[in-house]
């Protein structure tokens, strides 16, 4: 177990990496902002404290999600750009202004490492500890999108799809939802040529 004197000490150290990214941190009351950037997404934790710089301090060697995120990829410099940066606005109104921004980075596209809305009240509105943006969010659909089209390109010029064995009501679901996933385009009279009439359904090809 650490002794007092070397809790101290770690977050006298841990305070003078937070002043190197952040020179201007004080110890007063307010709302800190970490922001970092990686692979071209966005992540942001917002958090309120009664002593900025203190409670940046603490965030380094504790273990909760963004304490170990921190540990993970440092804060941010020339030669670590990846890591977290650090601003802070000085409020009293804690609760509120740490619920205004948490929705002003969330709206911004920031994947939001906050479990909570924000606030210490009782009751607050648990959010998802990874909320992701919502062009983030089109951008997996598109994926999904270009996914089912690359794969029904493939079976319209070189492959077939067929049951495994004999056909059950598993079977046929797992294949209608297999036949809307590559949204196959072909024509109907060919498919029914193509496939067995023990496999035929009445999906309705798009």
């Amino acid at each position: 177990m650490r002794t007092y004197r070397q809790i101290k000490a770690i977050e006298k150290r841990n305070k003078e990496r937070i002043l190197k990214v952040c020179p201007s941190i004080n110890e007063n009351c307010g709302i800190y902002i970490l922001t970092r950037e990686d692979s071209g997404l966005k992540y942001a934790y917002i958090g309120q404290a009664k002593h900025l710089l203190t409670r940046l301090a603490q965030h380094c060697s504790g273990y909760q999600h963004i304490d170990l995120s921190i540990k993970t990829h440092g804060f941010y410099s020339l030669e670590n750009k990846t890591g977290w940066k650090i601003d802070f606005i000085e409020c009293f109104d804690l609760d509120n202004e740490e619920q205004r921004l948490i929705r002003y980075y969330a709206n911004l596209g920031y994947q939001l490492r906050n479990k909570t809305a924000g606030g210490q009240s009782i009751g607050k509105v648990v959010i998802d500890e990874i909320r992701a943006k919502k062009g983030y969010q089109d951008g997996l659909k598109q994926g999904y999108l270009n996914a089912q089209k690359k794969i029904a390109k493939l079976f319209d010029k070189n492959l077939i799809y067929e049951i495994n064995g004999k056909t059950n009501k598993n079977k046929e679901k797992a294949f209608e939802k297999f036949k809307e996933f590559i949204n196959i385009k072909e024509n109907r009279n060919d498919w029914k040529q193509q496939t067995p009439k023990s496999m035929r359904t009445n999906y309705k090809i798009p």
